[in-house]
This record gives structure tokens, sequence and C-alpha cells, in this order.
């Protein structure tokens, strides 16, 4: 391997978030190439494998959003190639993909998150869509959140406050996944944590508070500059933050992330921090929160990402 690794960024993908992968890639593209790094940036395709056969980079960095990159396949395929990447690994990538999973173990680990249930298109059709919806009403209770189990970016995301818009949110989760999520809503503040790991240990970064001028973070809260405001450190106390943080980490390695993830919480009136979902390749949008939180840390955003490419080009 060459003292500058050559780095591969693949961005785009046929996923519903394709343009923010685009814009996230270019981003990560310009950073790698203002630190010296040799950089070509990719759209997956189906002459991927065999150019990567050909000609392979020291290290593959997939800023791709959506099934597309984040629920393991892409990973898999790497490793059988015996290409290092930046980011976690295929195992971890399907585990955090998949909310109810995700929930699951880290809720094991002892973090809270809010009660839920997960439910396949299928089931909920052949178990009778009425029946389903009115024990979940009487159990769960309103208001509710209800998104794919598999996503991001909020797409397919409703708040629901009835029964008459549950329905509703069920057929409009189930065009996005086969599989729904219905979650008790926690009134509080969305934070995001950070964690950032370049060889010393992972590491929580400041958090960051999310505050939409709608009132909710939807997908264009997320992507539209002005539409949602940013504060980091969040509005809490230290101690909530410090919480926070400690069980970013928890979840961070109760799940298996590695590099780089983001782990996100809504903070209550009473302090009690609840686990919603861990992204293994956030956003890196020029509105994200990720940029926000190294920057507010002290650190060279560009200079870490390319920290990460020459970690990762050494795992080889």
């Amino acid at each position: 391997m060459s003292a500058s690794p050559s780095v591969l960024v693949l961005a785009g993908g046929i996923s519903h978030e394709r343009d923010i992968s685009l814009r996230s890639g270019r981003l990560v593209a310009d950073g790698l190439l203002s630190h010296g790094l040799s950089v070509d940036v990719a759209d997956p395709d189906a002459a991927l494998v065999k150019r990567l056969h050909e000609s392979p980079p020291d290290v593959v960095w997939p800023v791709l959003h959506g099934a597309s990159g984040e629920d393991g396949t892409l990973r898999s395929l790497l490793e059988m190639m015996g290409l290092p990447y930046v980011g976690s690994s295929s195992e971890a990538t399907r585990l955090a993909w998949d909310k109810p999973s995700a929930k699951t173990l880290v809720s094991r680990a002892g973090v809270q998150t809010p009660p839920s249930i997960g439910l396949s298109r299928d089931a909920f059709r052949e178990l009778g869509a009425e029946s389903v919806l009115e024990l979940v009403s009487d159990t769960l209770g309103f208001p509710l959140i209800t998104k794919p189990s598999r996503g991001g970016s909020a797409q397919g995301v409703s708040w629901v406050s009835n029964t008459e818009e549950l329905r509703r949110a069920m057929v409009h989760a189930f065009t996005y996944s086969d599989d729904a999520l219905v979650e008790r809503q926690i009134i509080g503040t969305e934070i995001c944590v950070a964690i950032v790991d370049t060889g010393d240990g992972p590491q929580a970064l400041p958090g960051v508070e999310i505050d939409p001028v709608g009132g909710r973070y939807t997908f264009e809260a997320r992507y539209t500059a002005g539409e949602t405001r940013f504060f980091s450190p969040p509005r809490r106390d230290a101690a909530v933050l410090d919480r926070a943080a400690q069980q970013a980490l928890v979840a961070h390695d109760t799940i298996g992330l590695r590099d780089l993830s983001r782990i996100d919480f809504i903070v209550d009136d009473d302090g009690e921090c609840w686990f919603l979902e861990a992204s293994v390749m956030p956003g890196l949008t020029e509105t994200s929160t990720v940029a926000l939180a190294l920057d507010q840390a002290g650190f060279d955003v560009t200079g870490i990402y390319a920290a990460l490419a020459e970690q990762a080009a050494a795992r080889a």
C-alpha cells in the first residue's frame, strides 16, 4: 500500500436517498483530496465488482445511504474481495439497519428505548389489519411514530395521534419496507451523538440538538437549509448530555459499530434518554450533524475523514 492510500468513494446508488448520498460523497471526496489522497468517485452499478477486481483501490469508502449501502450486502462483497473499507462491518451494519434488532440489542445492554412493535406487511394483512390496529392502539397508546423497519432520512415516517391516522401511516410505511415499526412517541428534545474512532477507541462527540422549524424532523427538514436549527452543545443540563454520550457509546459498542456512527435519542422532560436508532453511515452533507459535532469538538472535519480512510486502508 502506498503512503497515501488510493480511495474509491462510492456515492449515489438506487435508494430513495440517492441525492443525499451524492452530496455526501462529493464532500467526502473533496475533503480527502485536500489532504493529498488519491480519490475516485463511483456510482455503484453492474460494473462495480469487475472494476474492483481489475483495479482495486487501497480502501473503499461507501458513502451510500439506504439499502444499497446500509443493509450490509455491499460490505459483505467487499469483505469477500478482501478490500478494506471505511465503516462498520457487514454484520454490525445489518444489525443497525434493522431498527427492531438494534432496539433489542441496545435495550438488553441497559439503554432504554420507547415501547414498540414490529409488524410485517404479510402478518398485518393475514391477522386482520383492524384487529391489529386496535390492539396496538390500546397497548401502546397515542401519540405514536410509525416508520419502516429499515430505512433512513425520515422517509416513510408518520406522526400518529389516532387510529385513523395509524391506518394511513401503516400504508405509508409499507411503501418503503415490507416491515414497519410502531413506536410510542416520547415527547422531548431530539439529540444526536456522533461517535468517531480514528485509532484511540470510540469517542463521543458533543451532542447536537435538533430543533425543526416546523416541529417535525422530516426529510425536507433534514436536508433543506434553514428548515432546522441545530444547537451544539444541546440546550440541556450537562448531566443529561453526559448520560446521552455514555449511552451512545454503549449503543455503538453493543451493536459492534466501527469508525463512525451516529446514535439518535429523544431526551424527555425528566432528562431520561431514549434510544431511537443508530446510523452506520450518517449523512455528511452541509446540513448534517456530524460535521457540526466534529467542528464543536475542535476537529478538522476533512482531517478526520482522511484519518478514517488511512485507518481503514491499514486494516488490509
